[in-house]
């Protein structure tokens, strides 16, 4: 196991988007054996009938001009098999092959991270559907609404657009929510336990577990505002797909804040629910919902499964 960051605006500020793009298929190209056969989970909107990508706010911004992938990666490496997914999709055939899904016939798989996307399959035809472009579960830029104490709150995505769901849930929106929470409430702030642990120099993600271990209400308040396009989510999905089985979440902020975000997201459906269901049935949607714990949606897992069924067809 080899880690290291990828290539993007983040780490190489001053590099142009197709200098990235060349830097990140070198990166990913080199560790391949000779002759080998490689599964690539990979973080952005891409075609996943071609392995063209479209784009990746985290990694390229606001860019948006279509890049041959795996077109890219079979040039750098003509020895090698390739076969790229999305990397929820990936994250989504592990859960799908594990035995917490052993009984589920569809599962939505939604990732809470520097992105947020979803993915849905069905495990009895194993056909994870797309649109004309290829792609399924874009979410994290859907328009969404956030309020704090009654007054809207105006964040940009990474991708440049105003008011999408990533700019409030994602991690780096959860970031920037933070900022507005202090500066609208700031001793409201400097005296709660996020305060005082970012204060203290600890990184917000770890600042924001310990806070809400603690039960810190700002950081209690933060979580249920970011959760809240989530759930909005959620609650269209069960109503408009009663079949879906498994809503599982991953990703570094759902995964990193364990039960806290199950329970933010189960306070938003249990406060507005589904019509009629949640007061007759009030179960039905709470054992739906499931946060994957550390290595139980794993991208380079699925990734292999990837790769093993391309091999195989």
């Amino acid at each position: 196991m080899r880690r290291r960051p990828s290539p993007s605006r983040t780490s190489l500020p001053d590099a142009a988007v197709d200098e990235l793009q060349s830097a990140l298929v070198r990166a990913m190209a080199g560790p391949v054996p000779p002759g080998g056969v490689a599964g690539v989970s990979f973080g952005a909107a891409l075609d996943h009938r071609t392995g063209t990508v479209y784009a990746s706010a985290p990694l390229w911004g606001a860019h948006t001009r279509p890049f041959d992938l795996l077109g890219a990666l079979r040039s750098a490496r003509p020895d090698v098999r390739w076969h790229v997914v999305n990397d929820v999709t990936a994250a989504l055939l592990h859960v799908a092959d594990s035995p917490t899904a052993h009984d589920r016939g569809k599962i939505l798989l939604a990732t809470i991270s520097t992105g947020i996307a979803c993915r849905t399959m069905d495990r009895r035809t194993g056909g994870i559907p797309v649109d004309g472009c290829g792609l399924q579960g874009e979410i994290g830029h859907l328009p969404a609404f956030v309020a704090l104490d009654g007054l809207p709150v105006e964040l940009r995505c990474d991708c440049g657009e105003p008011g999408h769901l990533a700019a409030f849930s994602s991690g780096p929106g959860i970031r920037r929510l933070g900022e507005v929470v202090r500066d609208r409430a700031p001793d409201r702030w400097e005296a709660s336990r996020l305060g005082a642990g970012l204060a203290a120099g600890a990184t917000f993600e770890t600042a924001l577990a310990k806070a809400l271990a603690e039960g810190d209400p700002v950081a209690n308040r933060l979580l249920d505002a970011a959760t809240g396009p989530v759930a909005d989510v959620v609650r269209t999905a069960l109503c408009l797909d009663p079949g879906i089985d498994l809503v599982a979440f991953t990703g570094g902020v759902a995964t990193g804040l364990g039960d806290h975000y199950r329970e933010a997201l189960l306070r938003h459906l249990d406060r507005a629910g589904l019509y009629l269901t949640s007061e007759r049935e009030p179960g039905w949607v709470r054992e739906r919902i499931l946060v994957c714990g550390p290595g139980e949606a794993d991208g380079l897992v699925g990734a292999g499964l990837a790769a093993l069924a391309g091999e195989a067809a």
